[in-house]
């Protein structure tokens, strides 16, 4: 529409006409273009960017009534079940063994930096005991505010507290019906002022009663993607008053779009940037700060028979692919019904933890580097070093990589082993990789074969 707008604003020869017009009509242009004219990132705002880009590790987590099906939490839209049959799941919610100390004390060992909670999905439960509806843990037997709790575990233990926000409501009657939940049995009764009055009412609420929240992760607006007149979210006008109420508040928008102004970080599902294997990352990579999520087994939320988790060597392999290309690893977790974290999950976390106490001068606050070999051999860097990350046992060289001047030595990152190079016409080579050293026991063993770090400096 906007493109349209400006190819029509083309055909005015008069400068003042052209003046004019569009001062008239920037009511009504697309929410990209008012944004783009007025938003201007805090000093805040920047400084948060890059404390989020240093800390590289998340854990995402998708909680709510929806684990008591066990299904996963597009359950309801998935299964048609009526909105009202399901909402009475919430009268069965009692997560007994929800602890959020020992969560964040689980996720801290593993070495995350923050976490982003789910609020509120797609199917309209809110998490905290929130004003706007009646739909909400507070009306549950378990009762107490969930996101209190957790906001209060984050921030107790410097670690970041996000969280995920839903633009898309499953159950709620003034909702616009998208393309999903469409057998939900709502009735149709559209009023998106009602609606976004009710968004932005409880991001007021989250924003304001549980202190510091380093981001709002927005989800939905894919929604309508597919409608024959391009909706309006209003993104402006909500971004504004997240911005309003905390200044270093970062906003990220999985809309799978380049990002629109007013978003300061660029999100991208299920794919390391730059690739698009599951189909949803094919928007091009912008200078925002990036974070790639996925999940450990294949469902965000619980689901009883998904039990094919990757391996702790695919996860850090995983975390090493996403630092180089310069994002953040934002990894799920799917909270059980009754409010512990799954068994094997816990297990994945504790082997990533081990690795990155010993390698995680290579993760944290580096940057991506544009060297690759396929996927088994990638860099990241900061101001002091290059990191070579090898993430197969079945490397044998590592050649041609550029660099600016002979470097000092090449070592192992986690034992100083010195490595002999060359280094000719301007690139670096190590070879007779196979054989290296990798740890003196089973568990240094394991780890390295996941991705055996090397130290250029």
């Amino acid at each position: 529409m906007f493109q349209e707008n400006s190819s029509t604003m083309k055909n005015i020869s008069f400068h003042f006409l052209r003046l004019l017009a569009l001062f008239l009509l920037l009511p009504l242009l697309p929410v990209r273009t008012v944004a783009q004219e007025t938003y201007v990132p805090s000093p805040e705002n920047l400084e948060a960017r890059k404390l989020f880009a240093e800390r590289r590790f998340g854990i995402f987590i998708h909680w709510g009534i929806y684990s008591l099906f066990a299904q996963g939490e597009w359950f309801m839209t998935n299964a048609n079940i009526n909105c009202r049959e399901y909402a009475k799941a919430a009268q069965a919610f009692y997560p007994h063994r929800f602890n959020a100390e020992q969560w964040i004390a689980a996720f801290r060992d593993a070495g995350a930096k923050y976490v982003c909670f789910t609020s509120r999905h797609h199917d309209g439960f809110s998490m905290w005991k929130t004003d706007c509806s009646d739909y909400h843990i507070g009306n549950t037997p378990y009762g107490k505010d969930i996101i209190a709790r957790l906001a209060d575990a984050c921030h107790e233990n410097d670690m970041g507290f996000h969280l995920y926000y839903s633009h898309l409501d499953w159950t709620r009657e003034d909702y616009p019906i998208g393309r999903t939940g469409r057998g939900t049995g709502r009735k149709g009764q559209a009023d998106w002022n009602s609606y976004f009055r009710f968004m932005n009412n409880q991001l007021t609420e989250l924003l304001t009663r549980y202190g510091k929240v380093d981001a709002i992760w927005f989800d939905g607006m894919w929604d309508h993607d597919r409608d024959s007149v391009p909706f309006d979210w209003q993104l402006a006008q909500q971004y504004s008053l997240i911005h309003r109420l905390q200044p270093a508040c970062l906003i990220g928008n999985n809309h799978h779009l380049t990002p629109f102004p007013g978003e300061d970080i660029q999100l991208f599902e299920r794919d390391v940037p730059g690739e698009n294997k599951a189909g949803l990352s094919g928007q091009e990579i912008s200078r925002l700060p990036l974070e790639t999520c996925q999940t450990m087994n294949g469902m965000w939320g619980y689901k009883v028979s998904d039990t094919n988790y990757k391996s702790s060597a695919q996860l850090i392999r995983l975390l090493a692919r996403t630092a180089a290309k310069g994002a953040n690893l934002l990894l799920n977790v799917g909270p059980q019904p009754d409010g512990s974290l799954p068994e094997t999950a816990l297990s994945r976390l504790k082997e990533m933890g081990e690795w990155l106490r010993a390698n995680g001068e290579a993760i944290y606050a580096t940057e991506g580097c544009d060297w690759v070999a396929g996927d088994t051999v990638v860099c990241t860097k900061n101001a002091d070093a290059l990191f070579i990350h090898l993430l197969s046992e079945n490397v044998d060289a590592v050649t041609g990589i550029p660099l600016a001047k002979r470097p000092k030595s090449v070592t192992v990152l986690t034992s100083g082993e010195k490595l002999p190079f060359t280094f000719k016409n301007g690139t670096l080579n190590i070879t007779n990789l196979r054989n290296l050293h990798r740890g003196e026991n089973a568990a240094s063993r394991a780890a390295s074969c996941a991705d055996l770090v090397l130290k250029v400096r």
